[in-house]
């Protein structure tokens, strides 16, 4: 990739503490193997199944505030989760479930922070814009739109002067690409060569606006150009497309500094989950689904390979479902937090 020429709660963070075998393979930029196919599978169809879950549970009154969900836009995550390593680190806006699953955190941890329980990753008070996970490397969701783009940059910042090797993601949507701290952001980390990779998963939507209809420019990716960042523009509905670029890009970070990979995605229900997305047509929708659809394009190349049957797919997605269903228990389960809790977590002496 051509670049800028210049040198919680106690039982949700027990849960889950292995990545998956796909981010090892992307360390060395070998071939995904079977394996790693199937791992890419299984992360993306519990993503999936975690966000309908999700879903049912604000439905029936059991998540309150807002609730984005990233049904569609799976193979954005697990494709980049594949090309890091240990002690990278990871930042995002609200529409964050995908982002949390992808790093390791339990599934639990993460259910019973969005219906507010005291056994949620922050302790039930924040919901499901704000959570947050240090041994994971995930730095938040962040509510205010291009608010995080800064922060990953200061998350770059922190890995270049620990020369600890680190790299960060730093991804946001189509909309924010539009606000004024998201350049301010870009112009600091050309000019100290901070290694970021600012990943845009440009879904087509700013909440209800078209990219057309807000932005005078929809390339994106060239949105860097001004600052000598230079960007590329990916198929974010496949997996493997995304880790390719992905791998490329983290070790271009990691060596000379920042890059912008757009991510062409698409989410197939509405902005919020308060959002009836009247907007767009059901037509749109089902096209996407039924042509590009990032799990059953994957699931198309793993039956062509025949590292699995039909039946060894379907026993995986049961898998999936009762990991989800015992963390839906989980977080009905986990009591709300204590009132004394609002004075806890406010300050710290550094």
């Amino acid at each position: 990739m051509a670049g800028k020429s210049k040198s919680g709660g106690k039982s949700a963070s027990s849960g889950s503490k292995s990545k998956s075998s796909g981010a090892k393979s992307g360390k060395t930029g070998a071939k995904p193997s079977k394996d790693d196919l199937l791992q890419y599978y299984r992360d993306m169809l519990q993503i999936r199944r975690f966000e309908e879950k999700a879903g049912q549970l604000y439905g029936m009154g059991l998540i309150g505030g807002f609730c984005h969900l990233y049904i569609g836009q799976e193979a954005v995550v697990i494709g980049m989760q594949s090309c890091l390593e240990d002690g990278d680190s990871v930042i995002t806006t609200y529409r964050d479930h995908g982002h949390m699953l992808a790093t390791g955190m339990d599934p639990k941890g993460v259910m019973a922070e969005l219906t507010g329980r005291i056994d949620g990753y922050s302790k039930g008070k924040g919901g499901s814009m704000h959570m947050f996970s240090k041994d994971k490397g995930f730095y938040g969701g962040h509510g205010i739109v291009g608010a995080n783009v800064p922060l990953g940059t200061g998350l770059a910042f922190a890995h270049k002067y620990r020369e600890d090797g680190g790299v960060c993601l730093t991804y946001f949507g189509d909309g924010a690409a539009n606000q004024g701290q998201v350049y301010e952001a870009f112009n600091m980390a050309a000019l100290w060569d901070l290694p970021v990779v600012y990943v845009i998963e440009n879904n087509k939507y700013g909440m209800g606006t078209s990219v057309a209809r807000s932005s005078a420019t929809t390339d994106l990716h060239k949105r860097g150009a001004a600052h000598g960042i230079d960007g590329q523009k990916i198929d974010g509905m496949n997996v493997l497309k995304v880790r390719e670029a992905g791998i490329e890009a983290v070790a271009y970070a990691r060596e000379k500094g920042p890059i912008i990979l757009e991510m062409e995605t698409y989410r197939y229900r509405g902005h919020s989950m308060s959002d009836p997305a009247k907007y767009r047509s059901k037509e749109e929708v089902s096209k996407m689904r039924d042509e590009r659809d990032p799990i059953v394009q994957l699931r198309d190349i793993i039956l062509k390979e025949k590292g699995i049957d039909e039946d060894g797919l379907k026993e995986i997605d049961k898998e999936v479902r009762e990991i989800i269903n015992a963390a839906a228990e989980f977080a009905q389960e986990s009591p709300e937090p204590d009132p004394s809790e609002l004075y806890t977590d406010i300050l710290i002496e550094a």
